[in-house]
């Protein structure tokens, strides 16, 4: 049946509209919305033998062209028209489909490249290196394909080859070139590498890429590597044998701390603490013979992304072969750097560190709040009209507001903001890409893990795990946090809002398993901390990448 033109009389003024028998009443409904801002759930339409519902059969209403129907209801705001036009699917080219469906994409295995996968997925998760690498012209041959990997990746909704990038690779890294020589004949092929060598490599490739300042234009004199990867290590040499030997005191710049692991080593911090204090054994010129130091060390610096190498890895002259440590090591995924720091650089930080805590403890509970506002007023139910109301045809008086509601989030961000700015000390102001908190956040499961810091940006986190108990075997998957992609992270640390649609309190993680992607809900992140399981997270081939709260 064709559609029929009938009228809708609301509030004593009378609307046309169309209405089609074909289509179910809430379609009939929708069409009067939009004439009379009189939202669905709060109109009646009045139609012979009382109120149109949803599943109203239309044979029984039996409308004409022509009819008047009586509309009851208290309109809100009409609908704006959209501020774009609206763009379906079908319509769309491949990169404009993997702006809208945000889902990442895999790398295809081109045969024992899962270590490079799973690697550069976990390095993917520096915001800043992408803008680095994008406005920085011209790039050495490995930074110039990675970032030409990193726009296809951007660009496209299936998974991507990267035969280019892995080529290059191979040019400048001649060992990721070794065959596998356990095969011959037909069943040969690539060797497996190890990832946190790949992630070195790709590192020290990096170190010649331009810096970039806090709007994200690039800056000659510095560079990236140096900014956001690098800290400096204060080691303090002392004799435990002789009291009047002077200790000596060196610095060094560093792309990672070390997690040992040991017969006693059941957590992270543990192990990182038993690499930065240990017993040496040194020729001392005062007592002219071997004898036994302390060595204590402690970062006088701390980059923005701090990434941590679980040593799994360890070479068994008994055996003549790499060798793996199965013990299972816990890991946090937020890190409290002012343990690992100098008293001087502890002081600097724990002024906005303190305050930056009790910040996130505000912002969970605002979010707490907004959710129980949004479901009381989902569940409230719809204000029902009285029989003598059908027979007035005044618009009901709109709800107030309650007293005491929370302020745009927006505005408590941007009082933060300059809150926290006023606490951070001037020379690590000055210092773009370090931390200047000391809290970390866990952004991602990879070669090394990465803290990047948080300050005001979301988190961003990502890891690369070993599968396999087997040194030169395995598999390695990259796991990264879906906040990397979808929280709003902003390259001079401002209060950005995380995009439209997506939950803060999101703390899933996305699975790289080459080509395959899928959500890795964050209960299972104690299931990769190795002992066997399904998942280990390696030594030298599994990292943690920590982003600092900048």
């Amino acid at each position: 049946m064709a559609p029929l033109a009938v009228h809708i009389k609301h509030a004593g003024k009378v609307h046309d509209v169309e209405l089609d028998p074909d289509l179910p009443p809430t379609a009939f409904k929708e069409a009067v919305y939009q004439v009379t801002g009189v939202p669905v759930d709060r109109m009646k339409v009045m139609v012979k033998g009382g109120v149109l519902k949803d599943d109203t059969d239309w044979k029984k209403v039996a409308p004409k062209a022509g009819q008047t129907f009586m509309v009851i209801g208290a309109a809100g705001e009409l609908p704006k028209p959209p501020e774009k036009p609206v763009v379906f699917l079908e319509d769309m080219n491949e990169s404009e489909m993997a702006q809208v469906l945000a889902m990442p994409v895999g790398l295809r295995n081109l045969g024992n490249t899962c270590y490079m996968n799973a690697t550069v997925q976990a390095m993917r998760a520096i915001p800043e290196l992408r803008v680095a690498l994008g406005t920085s012209s011209p790039l050495d041959v490995l930074p110039k394909a990675l970032r030409d990997l990193y726009n296809s990746m951007s660009q496209t909704t299936e998974s991507v080859v990267p035969a280019s990038f892995l080529t290059v690779l191979r040019q400048v890294v001649p060992q990721f070139s070794e065959l596998d020589r356990s095969k011959a004949g037909m069943m040969s092929g690539y060797a497996q590498q190890d990832a946190e060598e790949c992630w070195s490599q790709i590192t020290n490739a990096l170190k010649e890429v331009p810096g970039i300042d806090d709007s994200g234009c690039s800056v000659s004199g510095k560079k990236f590597v140096d900014q956001f990867m690098t800290g400096e290590m204060r080691r303090e040499l002392k004799c435990d044998e002789d009291e009047n030997e002077p200790p000596t005191v060196s610095t060094e710049r560093v792309l990672k701390i070390e997690c040992n692991i040991s017969n006693t080593t059941n957590y992270m911090l543990t192990g990182i603490m038993d690499a930065l204090n240990q017993k040496v054994e040194k020729n001392s010129s005062f007592l002219r013979r071997e004898a036994i130091y302390s060595q204590t060390s402690r970062m006088s610096r701390l980059p923005s992304y701090l990434t941590v190498h679980v040593v799994r890895f360890l070479w068994r002259r008994d055996i003549g072969k790499k060798a793996k440590i199965m013990r299972k090591v816990k890991f946090a995924t937020e890190f409290d750097a002012l343990d690992i720091v100098t008293p001087e650089l502890a002081q600097k930080l724990t002024p906005v560190s303190r305050r930056l805590k009790e910040i996130e403890k505000e912002r969970a509970e605002r979010r707490k709040v907004r959710k129980r506002t949004k479901v009381a007023q989902s569940s409230a139910p719809a204000p029902s009209a009285s029989r003598s109301d059908m027979n007035v045809d005044e618009p009901q008086a709109a709800p107030t507001a309650a007293p005491g509601e929370l302020e745009e989030e927006d505005a408590y961000r941007s009082r933060e903001l300059a809150e926290l700015e006023g606490l951070v000390d001037p020379s690590l102001k000055e210092d773009f890409g370090c931390s200047v908190t000391g809290l970390y956040d866990l952004v991602g499961v990879s070669c090394p893990f990465y803290f990047p810091c948080r300050f005001l940006s979301g988190t961003c986190p990502a890891i690369v795990t070993h599968k396999g108990a087997q040194a030169d075997a395995g598999h390695y998957m990259g796991f990264v946090k879906k906040s990397v992609f979808h929280g709003g992270n902003a390259v001079n640390g401002s209060a950005s809002r995380p995009e439209q649609g997506f939950d803060e309190d999101d703390e899933d993680w996305y699975k790289f398993d080459d080509d395959k992607v899928s959500i890795f809900p964050k209960e299972k992140l104690g299931t990769i901390d190795g002992g066997g399981g399904l998942v280990e997270v390696s030594a030298l081939n599994c990292a943690h990448i920590f982003s600092g709260r900048r």
